[in-house]
């Protein structure tokens, strides 16, 4: 803890506030890359592909229209929450009102209204670990408390209910659930999810389902709506969702929540005293987004898919190194204990975090090691960069482990 923050200059609850990991190690190799390295990064979670044209040109003509030059309601455009109505209901089959519906400044701004609405101080919250960085840290700053329950490669990433169980205690509040997933790229089935549900609604336990890898299953796996197989925990379940992934729109914040319209009227009354409504244009530009076609998204998901493959076979080549294969999202998540305590090239990591560092000074290679996301042993290598790239990276890190 720094000097500012023991003396009492800043607050105990944010200066206790870990940065994100993820975006650190992608701001490391952009500082490298500006000092002259020829940096390959696997550390940011976004698409390498430009925004569909269509969006664009509706988020200009936006631009020129006066009306969104102003105030707009807190909770969404009314036109934008129709169309995630609808939205929702094709791509998941759950029925929405768009009044339960809550426009964020991005998925993080959904995470952290949930939170504060939702948690009193001591209430814990199940994740599954490994987990994205930022959960811990709104239900953190809500009061809460992180109760990681750990999954493993030879279980698929996946947490069952027996874990889920072993882990309640009298204070468990909510369950995170996210599939796909990040790091992992993990899918559970339908009949994993209706159990998991089932659970959730005899304990009466929140669940906060992320939803934002959708669009993202390769091969047999599917994407199943939680709400949607276990109907009985609608009154209990809050949806996250948002156009960063699916429609390559990381950078102009838009998100939502769906949820009871009791906690989705105490988030949007929380929203008024910390970012009023979303930027207007970037509203426009996500309703053109969702309620236009898909192809855009199909053809991203095809080239994801051919690199998922591709990341896959070549990690799995390195000796010691076991990497399973990516369900969905776009990441990899190999398990590097393997590797762990041999010496490379005059380096003897013990960890995934030095390993992580030796990778980004010596390979010139950005991962983001295990740590980050809870528990140690592997790393997560985002496929959402160019096939070249992707090639040359990995091979890097095989090379320098060889």
């Amino acid at each position: 803890m720094s000097t500012e923050t023991s003396n009492g200059r800043i607050s105990r609850r944010v200066g206790a506030i870990a940065p994100s990991a993820t975006l650190a190690v992608s701001n490391k190799a952009k500082a490298l890359r500006a000092a002259g390295e020829n940096v390959i990064g696997f550390g940011a979670g976004e698409p390498d592909f430009a925004t569909p044209a269509h969006i664009v040109e509706a988020a200009v003509e936006a631009c020129r229209n006066p009306v969104n030059h102003k105030y707009s309601g807190v909770g969404g455009l009314p036109e934008l929450k129709e169309a995630l109505a609808a939205k929702t209901l094709r791509d998941s089959g759950f029925v929405c009102d768009p009044a339960d519906i809550l426009v964020t400044n991005g998925g993080k701004h959904a995470v952290y209204n949930t939170f504060e609405a939702l948690l009193n101080p001591g209430d814990e919250v199940l994740v599954p670990a490994p987990y994205w960085t930022t959960y811990p840290e709104p239900i953190a700053l809500a009061g809460g408390v992180t109760v990681p329950v750990l999954t493993t490669a030879p279980d698929g990433f996946r947490a069952s209910v027996e874990q889920l169980e072993a882990a309640r205690t009298e204070r468990t509040k909510a369950l995170v659930f996210v599939s796909p997933s990040n790091p992992t790229g993990a899918v559970y089935s339908r009949d994993e999810i209706e159990a998991i549900g089932r659970w959730a609604v005899e304990h009466g336990i929140w669940v906060i389902t992320d939803e934002i890898y959708e669009h993202l299953v390769y091969g047999d796996n599917e994407f199943n709506s939680l709400p949607v197989v276990v109907p009985e925990i609608t009154d209990t379940c809050v949806v996250l969702n948002g156009v960063a992934k699916t429609y390559a729109m990381t950078g102009w914040r838009v998100g939502w929540m769906i949820g009871p319209s009791d906690l989705i009227k105490a988030a949007q009354n929380l929203q008024s005293h910390s970012t009023s409504n979303v930027c207007n244009v970037a509203q426009v530009a996500a309703l053109a987004a969702v309620s236009g076609p898909l192809d855009a998204v199909h053809e991203m998901r095809q080239a994801f898919d051919r690199r998922r493959r591709t990341m896959h076979s070549m990690l799995s080549g390195i000796d010691g190194v076991d990497c399973p294969e990516p369900q969905g999202a776009f990441y990899a998540y190999p398990d590097f204990s393997g590797v762990l305590g041999r010496t490379f090239h005059g380096h003897t990591p013990q960890t995934t975090l030095e390993l992580a560092d030796i990778l980004l000074e010596e390979a010139k290679v950005a991962i983001v090691p295990g740590e980050a996301f809870g528990v140690g042993g592997g790393a997560r290598l985002s496929f959402a960069l160019g096939d070249d790239d992707l090639g040359e990276g990995v091979g890097r890190i095989a090379e320098f482990l060889s």
